[in-house]
């Protein structure tokens, strides 16, 4: 079970948790399935309230099964001050899945010096729309992408015997109206889009797996039979455990056990009491409960009796070797999209710059959601240009409201640094419903009350009703965003000064798709530094000043117009998915992007020559030779498409199928090879609700983007 080096056998796993279940009371059993999250205890004892110390459930003392011991991501540990990571969005513009089995093997370890033995952070909900508030958390637009990061992130957590958790089964891409509105599509569309980089978690190995908010098909992700029972354990034969998204996940006892939602995190409000009483009446089967406790267990006893690899103590937390590893992922992560005239890298022998931004002073790490790290340090941008430099050069800062004060410094400064985006006020975790969600937050006393803590429950009462959501300045927080393009304060000051100096770059700090097109020509140079971690404002001049050759590629589409992108709404109560976003659907429109999927300039250049693409027994076997015909050593990523030029059904033009980061010296030439197999090409067939594969003519396109104009390409007949 889970690919684990356990010293048990699953036979004996199997025969050890029916043995441990037959001595179980019911109470025992069902006391098993809900968390223990204290509130009051965790604002009292740590000033913070959400995931300070693991969230716990009960596990069964008496007969030596362990609790769950809870944490969230995926910046990183949100318990302590741990390291901060660059968000997902970032470590997607990676395209580097080395770097994230890293960046898996600190937080498993980090995880585990901080008392926890499950991670509930790998985030792999698509982003099918820029909107959503809650984008930074995931890799990208692409399932295969995404689902790639998510296997390497899973892998990496599992191997310090934390469970890894993904969430949020599924369809989930909308924040203000995640606890109500209802997806709706077609099995293709759910099969080809919104499930594969799932069951990509699952074949490896992921332990547990979290429901969505959302509601599918007219149920809540979280009670769907459909999706918990039908297609994770008869279809895909997950042996794990199911677990609620926290406090509203759940709207109904009977119908979430029966679904297969195994627990109810991260306390007890439909489950414990509720569902004793429910078993004892005989509206839910006492073997229903068994079979929940008994795959928690199973779950529990693998990583119980696997051993580990090393002692976990306090000294690991954000330790040198890992803040080391954050800046890394933070300069492997930007992504250059526009140098005009090479101005960038920026000459070292500058002595005046201009940094022009309030963003520029801000720890701005991302959200102030559940995934939010309380890191022991965040170097800003100004901050980092003053370690990188030192006193020899002269920084000067100026606000986007300064803009006579901007005009007069870029015209004398050396080169002009705009820093531009957003914050947590912006983009993030929805945490008030709205107004037309059937949810309230009281309910959190009803928990308290149900974990026998009564007087924790009158004083969250008396909390909640004073409660505000907001940033330390009073401002709204999270949600999904209201505007795609940069403030216009930033808008203008970015035209009012974007042509006085040549050496003028915009840095745009978000963990979203940017629209550039109110002011793109008037810069020559844009890169994106995401929510880059605790060590991003260290990377941005490494970055800028050539340190680092920029080697991250867009993980989403910019479109040259916002009405290329699929419909969104933070309103609607129903919404409906189809087969297209992002590039398939510029494709399909025969709209150009601004900017496309996978692209990403760098200080040096490459080229690609020599395709080959062979059938080989159940794979395709592709390689390409790539030249770096610059003057600086890189990295780049190769990116394999796929498309059918002569199918018979309805297809996307192509679709990301591989791709490989790739370390190459100034003037040398690799030969890459990149195997897909021929199961990675089929479709889902509504007809007979199975995976075909269609025989015709495949074209392959190999390359450093998804526009075609940069693709090298080959048909194949395969049969």
């Amino acid at each position: 079970m889970f690919n684990k080096k356990c010293n048990l056998t699953d036979k004996q796993i199997d025969e050890k948790a029916n043995e441990t279940l037959s001595k179980m009371t019911l109470k025992e059993k069902v006391w098993m399935l809900n968390g223990n999250w204290n509130i009051i205890k965790n604002m009292i004892k740590h000033k913070n309230a959400y995931n300070p110390v693991p969230i716990e459930t009960n596990g069964c003392k008496r007969l030596g099964v362990t609790p769950i011991k809870f944490t969230d991501g995926p910046r990183g540990i949100v318990m302590g001050h741990s390291t901060c990571f660059p968000v997902s969005m970032a470590r997607g513009a990676s395209f580097d899945r080395n770097l994230e089995r890293r960046i898996g093997d600190v937080i498993g370890k980090e995880a585990r010096s901080q008392g926890a033995n499950y991670f509930a952070g790998v985030c792999i909900n698509l982003l099918r729309h820029p909107a959503w508030g809650r984008a930074q958390e995931t890799y990208g637009e692409d399932p295969y992408h995404v689902g790639e990061f998510g296997k390497e992130l899973t892998e990496a957590v599992q191997e310090h015997n934390v469970m890894a958790c993904p969430k949020h089964y599924a369809l989930n891409s909308i924040e203000n109206s995640r606890f109500r509105v209802d997806v709706q599509c077609d099995e293709r569309t759910l099969r080809e889009v919104y499930l594969p980089h799932f069951k990509k978690c699952f074949d490896a190995g992921a332990a547990s797996v979290m429901g969505a908010y959302n509601k599918f098909r007219g149920d809540f992700a979280c009670e769907s039979d459909y999706l918990l029972n039908k297609v994770l354990r008869d279809e895909w034969g997950f042996e794990g455990f199911s677990i609620s998204d926290f406090l509203f996940g759940v709207r109904d006892t009977k119908k979430a056990i029966e679904g297969g939602l195994d627990v109810e995190m991260p306390m007890p409000i439909h489950y414990q009491r509720k569902m004793l009483e429910k078993v004892k009446n005989g509206e839910i089967s006492e073997e229903t409960v068994d079979e929940a406790a008994k795959r928690v267990i199973k779950t529990v006893l693998v990583f119980d009796n696997t051993p580990d690899k090393m002692e976990y103590t306090e000294e690991l937390i954000a330790c040198k070797e890992h803040t080391e590893l954050a800046l890394e992922a933070a300069e492997k992560s930007m992504v250059l999209i526009k140098n005009k005239d090479n101005v960038l890298p920026f000459d070292k022998s500058a002595k005046r710059i201009l940094l022009v931004g309030k963003l520029a002073t801000k720890a701005n790490t991302g959200d102030f959601g559940s995934s939010r790290i309380y890191a022991p340090y965040v170097i800003t941008q100004l901050e980092g240009f003053k370690n990188y430099f030192g006193d020899d050069v002269e920084i000067i800062l100026c606000a986007e409201s300064e803009v006579n004060k901007a005009k007069l410094e870029a015209a004398k400064c050396d080169c002009v640094v705009i820093i531009a985006g957003n914050d947590a006020r912006d983009e993030g975790e929805c945490i008030n419903p709205d107004e037309k969600s059937d949810v309230d937050t009281s309910i959190i006393a009803d928990g308290l009350k149900n974990q026998s803590s009564h007087i924790g429950s009158l004083l969250i009462k008396g909390f909640l009703k004073k409660a505000s959501y907001t940033t330390a300045d009073g401002e709204p927080t999270g949600g999904d965003r209201s505007s795609l393009s940069l403030k216009d304060s930033e808008i203008n000051v970015i035209n009012e000064i974007g042509r006085i100096n040549p050496n003028t770059v915009v840095s745009l700090i978000s963990g979203s798709m940017i629209m550039t097109k109110e002011w793109d020509d008037q810069v020559p140079a844009i890169i994106y530094s995401w929510y880059s971690g605790m060590e991003g404002g260290n990377a941005l001049p490494r970055v800028l000043f050539g340190d680092v050759n920029p080697s991250g590629k867009l993980p989403f589409t910019i479109p040259a117009d916002e009405n290329h992108l699929p419909y969104f709404s933070s309103e609607d109560d129903e919404i409906t998915y189809d087969l297209y976003h992002g590039y398939t659907k510029l494709d399909k429109d025969g709209n150009k992007p601004a900017y496309p999927f996978g692209f990403g300039l760098s200080y040096t250049k490459y080229e690609y020559s020599d395709l080959t693409v062979k059938k080989n027994g159940e794979l395709v076997d592709i390689s390409v030779k790539v030249k770096n015909s610059g003057e600086k050593d890189g990295e780049e990523v190769v990116q394999v498409y796929v498309g059918m030029t002569d199918s018979k059904i309805d297809r996307h033009k192509k679709l990301l199928k591989g791709f490989e980061k790739v370390l190459i010296d100034a003037g040398d030439t690799k030969k890459v090879n990149i195997k897909i197999p021929l199961d990675n090409l089929r479709y889902f067939s509504e007809e007979g609700m199975s995976w075909q594969f269609e025989n015709g003519i495949y074209k392959f396109m190999v390359g450093s983007c998804s526009d075609e104009t940069y693709l090298l390409k080959q048909e194949i007949i395969i049969r």
